[in-house]
């Protein structure tokens, strides 16, 4: 699956946080904060992949809330670029340096990867998207502002994973 089916079926999988359950003690569920995620990379004037990545980068969130940077890469990853797909691998220890603390865990666990060449892309993302996208009073872009973008990014020819051969 590819292509306009594989965005309905992410999209769909998006559209399934918009509850409350996924609100994990924040102001915003998941939905939400996909949604200010995404906007605040647009305004911000981001290229378009770093868009689709901002709205669905929490997208495995709600079923593997531990490790759901690497599940959400599972499905992202064959679009993404090298330097978006290692940021959304990883953009959740980076995440922590904003709250580790608050659940007895240190802040700066992000530095075992100080010296990667996409360190400081992830720390941006994070910075400037993820981080402070849990605001309750900030106006995002409707999904509908988005989903186009979804639909051409899963158009694109997909890169092979690990030993699969089904794309090349």
């Amino acid at each position: 699956m590819q292509g306009g089916a594989l965005a309905s079926q992410v999209l769909q999988q998006f559209k399934q946080q918009n509850c409350p359950e996924t609100k994990f003690g924040f102001g915003l569920n998941l939905y939400e904060h996909g949604l200010q995620t995404a906007t605040r990379a647009l305004r911000n004037g981001e290229d378009e992949e770093t868009v689709v990545m901002a709205l669905l980068h929490d997208v495995c969130e709600h079923t593997v809330p531990s490790g759901h940077g690497p599940a959400s890469s599972l499905i992202l990853g064959p679009y993404l670029s090298d330097k978006n797909r290692w940021i959304l691998e990883n953009h959740e220890v980076f995440q922590g340096y904003y709250y580790y603390q608050l659940v007895g865990k240190d802040i700066n666990e992000r530095d075992r990867h100080r010296g990667h060449e996409f360190f400081d892309a992830c720390a941006r993302f994070c910075e400037l998207y993820d981080a402070p996208s849990f605001d309750p009073d900030y106006k995002s872009e409707p999904l509908s502002t988005f989903e186009p973008m979804v639909q051409r990014f899963f158009s694109k020819k997909p890169k092979a994973q690990g030993d699969c051969a089904f794309f090349e």
